[in-house]
């Protein structure tokens, strides 16, 4: 029994698939990419010889339209081959088994989901050529951009509204407070989830991210820079391990304290007397499982501790972290940003000496393009070669008091994971930080 399998790609809306997919030991696989040159080196070969089976994913990697499938279909199955396909309702034998009626009623069902199909390829196809030539995906532009001819332009009119949102997010680390303020600025109203797919959207950094979740960079003016964007990526993540709300909320220690007797994290309450301005904070664990309950703490008294403790901890910490050598990392990401971009260079002297067709070099084009954005994202994702200068800067009493509770509330989170409280029998604590790093 001989079995032979055929596999068709277009490079420009698919992998390749490997030729190991079927399961079962293969004679031979004829596989294509782009033209069907090895398709017809399979009919020929089996017009001298022809095998028991023929594989195949779906009937339309046999043709570009209905006619041509049809005929190379109606060609092989004449030579007595048993075609099989994996992905369609499709068997030569068992179309020989059932009446003249339940054929025609099948075989339509099948010739008109083969038509839908080569439908959604072209439709691919075209999206895929436009991938190729580094075009913005199909739909409406997003907020703060226009279509141009072949990329997004700024749009002078609502750039600057999403270039202030993200402005309010870096001041103060607070998604909810940032689509607040758009509302009240400029009448913008957004939801928070639309908030956040802003703050993570490649697009207003410039780049362009495609279905298949390539991403090119450089591909458009950015409305944040690389150091912004960057930024960004920290505060939502660190964001991710609070709860919504506590995220943004007006008070700095909100969300990191917690009292080491119940294991509970301990909330802000605000306390104020009858007729007077006067109001005072303390934290308190509100469901405490204690009896008697741990009692509340004034808030600025441990404000004041942590404020004293950081500056004395913080330096410590990071002169005793043991990371590799952020800057050689940086230089070995860059240099291969360097090669590739050289690359990149020589390929248009490649097309023009018809080394490369042009198929071959827009294809080769957006992969290198994708691989440099690949390599920028990782010297992104590395940690700021000066934190031992920015501990020291930071590790002064005054600059924590001349900043606003939101402003704190940014820092604290910045350096501080969470904040161990053990209260005393008296009116004390002690306090342990637990550093982000």
């Amino acid at each position: 029994m001989k079995i032979i399998a055929y596999l068709h790609s277009d490079l420009s809306i698919e992998t390749p698939p490997s030729q190991d997919i079927w399961g079962l030991e293969i004679d031979r696989v004829y596989q294509d990419i782009g033209s069907r040159y090895l398709l017809n080196q399979l009919i020929q070969d089996c017009q001298q010889q022809a095998p028991d089976y023929l594989l195949i994913r779906r009937l339309e990697e046999l043709g570009d339209n209905i006619n041509i499938i049809s005929d190379r279909l109606y060609l092989l199955e004449s030579l007595d081959i048993e075609i099989i396909t994996t992905e369609d309702d499709y068997c030569s034998s068992q179309f020989k088994k059932i009446s003249d009626r339940d054929l025609k009623n099948k075989l339509t069902k099948i010739l008109n989901k083969v038509q839908k199909n080569q439908q959604s390829i072209r439709l691919k196809k075209g999206h895929g050529r436009n991938r190729l030539k580094i075009l913005p995906p199909p739909g409406k532009a997003p907020y703060g951009y226009r279509r141009g001819q072949d990329k997004y332009i700024i749009d002078k009119s609502t750039a600057p509204v999403v270039k202030d949102f993200f402005e309010r997010f870096l001041l103060f680390g607070s998604l909810r407070g940032a689509v607040r303020y758009l509302e009240k600025r400029y009448g913008k109203k957004i939801s928070p989830t639309t908030g956040k797919n802003w703050l993570t959207s490649p697009v207003y950094r410039g780049d362009l991210k495609y279905k298949n979740q390539d991403l090119i960079s450089n591909t458009h003016t950015p409305i944040i820079n690389r150091e912004e964007a960057a930024q960004i990526d920290r505060l939502i993540q660190r964001n991710s391990s609070l709860a919504p709300r506590t995220a943004s909320a007006p008070r700095s220690l909100a969300g990191l304290v917690s009292c080491q007797k119940c294991q509970l994290t301990m909330s802000i309450a605000r306390v104020t007397q009858h007729h007077k301005k006067n109001e005072y904070l303390y934290l308190r664990c509100q469901k405490c499982p204690q009896k008697p309950k741990c009692r509340s703490i004034s808030y600025d008294f441990v404000l004041d501790k942590v404020i004293n403790k950081i500056c004395l901890e913080l330096p410590l910490a990071v002169a005793q972290i043991k990371s590799p050598n952020n800057s050689s990392i940086e230089n070995s990401l860059k240099q291969k940003i360097v090669d590739k971009k050289d690359i990149l260079n020589r390929l248009p002297s490649l097309l023009e000496e018809n080394i490369l067709d042009r198929e071959t070099f827009a294809i080769r084009n957006y992969k290198i393009r994708a691989e440099i954005s690949q390599l920028e994202n990782k010297i992104a994702q590395l940690p700021p070669s000066n934190l031992k200068a920015i501990a020291n800067a930071v590790s002064l009493p005054q600059f924590w008091l001349d900043l606003s509770e939101a402003e704190r509330r940014f820092y604290f989170r910045e350096f501080i994971q969470q904040i161990k409280i053990t209260p005393n029998d008296s009116k004390t604590c002690e306090l342990q930080l637990v550093f982000i790093f």
